[in-house]
């Protein structure tokens, strides 16, 4: 999350923005009128690749119980996807600074489409060994550790800070409405033609968003002295940006242990259960597309919804992401667990787009692929120990007994962040002109390359 998805230096900009793609003045307003050449190519890629990226997660646990897996092999290969991902983030980050963003997103789509549609041939020639399964699980980790990056540091560019809540709601929006889609077609493929075919759409929809980003429109930045002194300096210089506040190393830190939690739910815990409980891939397809649905009412929500302290609001929505842990540990019916996955995706978006503006508001554009990358892996180093220990918890656990646990600690880590006094303070700027002698706000100027 997709987790998701986090600083009081201004914004700055390296070169002006395209004149065709400038927005549209007062004379002749009309919706939309903030969204650039750059962000509507950039969100109509997300769409086009998380419709079959969204599918991928279900058609591969369940190509592994069909191979004759248990849980814990399930989890073993969603492990490998998080393995090369938490290795190579912080490259990925440091290249994304240092190269035109849109060449390394280009170029780590074309990876993926590969690594998937190799991934897809073998699981439709015949039962597939776990090995091979892990083998290019972890390939297409790889390739997202040098996307992800690359991409919220592209979306950064592309929208004034002004419009920065209303642009990243409708980026969600357009996402999490190709992940209900994927999630609900996954599911059905997956129940009427078998999980090979989902992952063939998976590599063609990677494909086509490479293809879509070859169009993207970057002005080249000026290169300075750090872009000269390797990549290791410039890692540094991320570090020190990252390090140096408080409330985002403190997110990074709950994230880290919240993510692994809801990982070992949604990719490991959720399927089984639904194989166990709810009659097989349909019946998750459908949970994970009311998730879908949730982030995107959510999203509407936020496009109108500018909440003055930014993290202490989306903190309130990391209480949401235990309600399918608990859903699930309490045994109950179809319908409560989509009500819960849908109330838990509303909190995924409330969280995300605050997060998303708050990094806008506070990182410097030249380094915020680097603290995006930190963040990332922050985020994620404990999901693939998570996942991969799932097997063993549920074991020593029990089921019910992993998910409640999965659930209280998620419950209680949204509570302790609270404790930092920049999570509960951090605000918007007020509106007005700024008093004399103050720094002119993040993102007033014109963003790069729209």
């Amino acid at each position: 999350m997709d987790i998701a998805r986090r600083n009081t230096d201004s914004l700055r900009v390296t070169s002006p923005a395209s004149p065709a793609d400038a927005p549209t003045g007062p004379s002749a307003p009309r919706p939309f009128a903030w969204a650039g050449r750059n962000f509507r190519i950039q969100t109509a890629a997300t769409v086009v690749s998380g419709l079959g990226n969204a599918a991928a997660p279900i058609a591969t646990a369940f190509a592994v119980l069909e191979a004759g897996g248990s849980t814990t092999e399930v989890g073993w290969v969603t492990a490998a996807r998080l393995v090369p991902l938490v290795l190579f983030l912080l490259v990925g980050g440091a290249l994304a600074d240092r190269l035109p963003r849109h060449h390394v997103m280009v170029a780590a789509n074309l990876f993926n489409a590969i690594s998937q549609a190799v991934l897809a041939a073998l699981v439709l020639s015949g039962a597939p060994p776990v090995w091979a399964l892990v083998l290019l699980s972890a390939a297409g980790g790889a390739g997202q550790a040098f996307y992800a990056p690359a991409s919220e540091g592209m979306i950064m560019e592309s929208v004034a800070a002004e419009h920065a809540g209303k642009a990243f709601s409708v980026y969600r929006m357009a996402m999490n409405g190709a992940q209900i889609g994927g999630a609900a077609l996954g599911g059905a493929l997956t129940a009427a033609v078998g999980p090979g075919w989902v992952l063939v759409l998976d590599a063609v929809g990677f494909a086509v968003a490479g293809g879509l980003r070859v169009f993207l429109k970057v002005s080249p930045a000026p290169r300075d002295a750090a872009h000269e002194s390797g990549l290791v300096h410039e890692l540094r210089l991320g570090w020190r940006e990252f390090a140096s506040r408080r409330w985002l190393w403190a997110v990074v830190l709950q994230f880290s242990v919240v993510v692994a939690c809801v990982g070992a739910v949604e990719t490991v815990y959720g399927p089984v259960v639904a194989d166990l409980r709810f009659g097989g891939a349909r019946a998750w397809g459908v949970a994970m597309a009311a998730f879908g649905i949730g982030m995107v009412a959510a999203g509407v929500l936020m496009t109108r919804w500018q909440p003055r302290r930014i993290l202490l609001t989306g903190n309130g929505g990391v209480f949401l992401f235990a309600l399918p842990g608990l859903a699930l540990a309490a045994r109950t019916e179809l319908p409560v667990l989509v009500a819960a996955m849908f109330v838990s995706g509303a909190g995924v978006t409330v969280f995300g787009v605050n997060w998303m503006v708050a990094l806008q508001q506070e990182i410097p554009s030249e380094m915020f692929s680097r603290v995006s990358a930190y963040d990332h892996l922050g985020s994620i180093a404990l999901t693939p120990l998570g996942t991969a220990m799932a097997g063993p918890a549920a074991d020593a656990l029990g089921l019910d007994g992993a998910l409640w646990t999965c659930a209280l600690v998620t419950l209680a880590l949204a509570a302790a962040v609270l404790v930092v006094p920049e999570v509960r303070q951090l605000s918007r700027p007020l509106p007005g002109p700024a008093p004399a002698g103050a720094r002119e706000p993040a993102g007033t100027t014109e963003p790069v390359g729209v």
